[in-house]
């Protein structure tokens, strides 16, 4: 078995299990350079790598203070306890017990010394040293730990101390002072208990982690270790350096093979979201047939969502129940506005001079300056093409982008998703173009079994929908939706006739099935196990 020069020396080291940090210091070796070695010995079977990870509890800040002045509880014991110099007299009842008043008009007054046994059986100073706020605390703790009895007697309240021995805390805030630092696993039951007294206290503890690792050799490994201490093994090498050829030493080295069956965790690169990626590949198929990309607000006004595209104002899509309309803002600016809302209003109201009868009824300007989130991208093509004139002809334009939809969300259903709208207005082009540009659209996408449906849309004759079969549904899915746009779309915005081909189809589904998932709403889980695996090369 091959062995780098590293593994060699951790191997000799390791006599018995030891940290990671003992091993360094006896190998030679730095600390990421035993971890390295120790990583490849373990995949060849020759060590053992145990992690152990222990809490470690020390003195906080005040913490710190009360292992030198006692806690507040303690404190109070001592005041009440004590020996009292003969400027401090305080009245002690004929009970044993002490005026609560008396002890409170001595907070502020300087820092008095009594003093206390320890668990060691040594004397503990104990400074008189706290304010109002600590004053409350102790009481509170002594009523807790039964270490006072508080009465009245009139008015007043008194305080009889009936316990006044070291609690589990004391004692463990005194072995924190000693020690410094103690493990939690080291503590005994007692002193587990005084910890969680203080866990209960601001700033009096801390608690950190430890990690340790530890590395022993297997049974194989120490095998092979006492095989390397009893033979001499030549250094081994990696490659031939100009230092090994000019220097001879070459003659008196090993040179390592590689182990094409060593285990190698794999590595994630950073790399875009699957939906990003195909977003961007769906750009480069139309810009490579000659589109040409463009974007608009994703806060529109239903003048360009819907009246634009003669969808009737009292059309069930246009409903709550369908779309997302706003409070704020109330209003957004209109384009074109004023010089086309006569054209616009004429047409759905009597068809205007498109040789349509129009939707009748009386078309609402109100209704028509509505805020709302984009329900399709088709309300940028449409405030394209209304900046259009026949010089510019012929055009062909596609916009990626965000839609909303107050829809119930399924497998193939979203609130908000991504859709690519496109147009290509062209005095030659027909319905055959059309399904045309969208069969070579799905076959780049890499869709195999593609179909167009007849369908029924507001604003194009004819009209088809395009679907895929899914095959592990074992159903045929809508893509989106496309057509030849009317006549009462196209001439009020480019003002003549001229054959206009348009579709909308729904990203989010069409990606999901090229990625294989039935469900959209895998898209938008943060798995991270799937980003990492999802494949970066386009399929």
């Amino acid at each position: 078995m091959e062995l780098h020069p590293h593994e060699v020396e951790i191997l000799k080291a390791l006599k018995e299990k030891k940290i990671a940090e003992e091993v360094a210091e006896e190998s030679g070796l730095g600390q990421d350079a035993v971890m390295r070695a120790s990583s490849w010995l373990s995949t060849k079977g020759l060590v053992e790598i145990e992690r152990k990870v222990t809490e470690e509890v020390s003195l906080g800040k005040e913490g710190k203070e009360y292992s030198e002045k006692g806690l507040p509880e303690r404190q109070i014991i001592g005041r009440v306890t004590g020996i009292f110099s003969p400027d401090e007299r305080i009245k002690t009842l004929e009970n044993g017990g002490i005026l609560l008043d008396d002890i409170r008009s001595w907070i502020g007054k300087g820092s008095t010394c009594y003093e206390h046994a320890d668990d060691r059986g040594k004397w503990t100073v104990v400074h008189w040293d706290i304010s109002q706020e600590q004053f409350n605390i102790a009481i509170g703790w002594l009523r807790r730990k039964n270490q006072a009895e508080f009465k009245k007697e009139g008015d007043e309240t008194y305080i009889k101390i009936i316990n006044s021995e070291l609690t589990n805390d004391e004692r463990l805030l005194i072995k924190l002072r000693n020690e410094g630092k103690v493990d939690v696993i080291d503590l005994s039951r007692k002193e587990e208990e005084g910890l969680n007294l203080l866990k209960q206290r601001k700033n009096v503890i801390e608690i950190n982690e430890r990690k340790e690792i530890f590395i022993e050799t297997t049974e194989k490994g120490n095998a092979l270790r006492k095989k390397l201490l009893d033979e001499k093994i030549k250094p081994s090498v990696s490659q031939l350096t100009p230092d090994l050829l000019i220097s001879g030493e070459w003659k008196n080295v090993e040179f390592r093979g590689y182990d094409a069956e060593i285990y190698v965790s794999p590595k994630c690169a950073a790399k875009k979201h699957p939906l990003q990626r195909a977003i961007d590949q769906i750009r480069d198929i139309f810009l490579e047939m000659g589109f040409t990309e463009v974007s608009g607000p994703l806060i529109e006004s239903a003048f360009w969502n819907f009246d634009a595209l003669f969808q009737p104002q009292d059309h069930p899509a246009r409903d709550m129940h369908d779309t997302f309309y706003l409070k704020n803002p109330k209003s957004v600016e209109i384009p074109e506005f004023d010089r086309l809302k006569e054209r616009i209003k004429e047409t759905h109201e009597n068809g205007g001079d498109t040789g349509s009868t129009g939707w009748g009824g009386k078309w609402d300007e109100k209704v028509a300056r509505k805020t709302l989130l984009r329900t399709h991208t088709t309300a940028v093509t449409a405030r394209y093409l209304a900046t259009l004139d026949k010089d510019a002809l012929p055009k062909k334009i596609f916009c990626i982008g965000k839609t909303f939809r107050n829809e119930a969300i399924d497998y193939k259903h979203l609130p908000e998703f991504y859709q690519v709208e496109g147009i290509v207005a062209d005095e030659e082009v027909n319905f055959k173009n059309l399904l045309g540009i969208l069969k070579r659209f799905y076959d780049e996408m890499g869709f195999e079994k593609i179909r167009f449906r007849p369908a029924y849309f507001p604003y194009t004759e004819m009209s088809v929908e395009p679907e895929a079969y899914l095959e592990s549904r074992g159903e045929w899915v809508e893509l989106g939706g496309a057509g030849i746009f009317r006549e009462e779309v196209v001439k009020p915005l480019l003002g003549f006739s001229c054959p206009v081909l348009a579709w909308g189809l729904g990203l989010d589904r069409v990606i999901a099935m090229k990625l294989g998932l039935e469900d959209i709403r895998e898209l938008y889980k943060s798995d991270l196990d799937w980003l990492r695996k999802a494949a970066v090369s386009k399929q």
